[in-house]
């Protein structure tokens, strides 16, 4: 029998869903039998409200360029139908699945994907894997020989691409089964989208900071924000997992 996994990647107006943050791109591969076929979803949103700073420094994705695009309740069900009954695999997935279960929650589409969908979280696994070792995706694809494929900045489809191939190569060594079709279709996206240079970042290490107890709250979602830039827990997060 056929296994058919789901590669996903998605960005946003920001960290937190309970501050209405929304999502504004959907990118997802296909696995069957672990290999790439070549089918693919993707999706740039409306999200009917502004883009945080900070997330605009990680996506690039304006308000302006968001304008024009569907709405997710437009979407919804396509969508649906291109995840039911896969598995799921995601980069700190918990993050994607509840951005993705709110959308659907807002939408007269009231379908949830944890009822038709298991879900890997890649990041996870990475962190049972390389204890102690920096997990972010960029990590991943050097530690495990990856094409970079031009990534300059964080785009859905573009990191779905990366993570199945990530993926592969770290649960069964066999990082490079793209057909050309999969691995031309990130290649190409990434051509077709102008970001201003303005909005580029360059990886930096992130400072360790002590937080009071009266201060939790902001220090976690400062931390949340570190976390959605690298793709992976914080320095701050690694040595207070490291520690238990």
């Amino acid at each position: 029998m056929a296994v058919r996994q789901i590669v996903l990647d998605t960005e946003t107006t920001g960290l937190r869903v309970q501050e209405g943050h929304r999502i504004i791109e959907i990118g997802c591969v296909e696995l069957v039998n672990r290999r790439l076929t070549g089918n693919h979803f993707h999706r740039y949103l409306n999200p009917e409200r502004a883009v945080d700073q900070g997330a605009l420094e990680v996506h690039g994705l304006t308000d302006e360029f968001l304008l024009d695009k569907p709405k997710f309740s437009e979407i919804a069900e396509a969508f649906f139908d291109f995840i039911q009954g896969a598995e799921l695999i995601a980069h700190n997935a918990a993050f994607d699945i509840e951005f993705i279960r709110s959308e659907f929650k807002r939408s007269r589409f009231r379908k949830d994907v944890a009822e038709c969908c298991t879900v890997i979280d890649t990041l996870s696994l990475a962190r049972q894997r390389h204890p102690g070792q920096k997990n972010n995706l960029d990590a991943l694809r050097k530690r495990y020989g990856v094409d970079h494929i031009n990534r300059k900045w964080h785009g859905a489809l573009l990191d779905a691409e990366i993570l199945a191939q990530v993926y592969l190569a770290m649960t069964g060594g066999q990082a490079l089964l793209f057909t050309e079709v999969a691995a031309d279709s990130a290649t190409q996206f990434v051509a077709e989208k102008h970001r201003p240079e303005s909005t580029r970042i360059e990886e930096q290490e992130s400072p360790t900071l002590f937080a009071e107890e009266k201060e939790n709250q902001a220090h976690n979602d400062f931390l949340n924000l570190l976390d959605k830039q690298q793709d992976a827990f914080c320095l701050w997060r690694q040595l207070e997992s490291a520690e238990i």
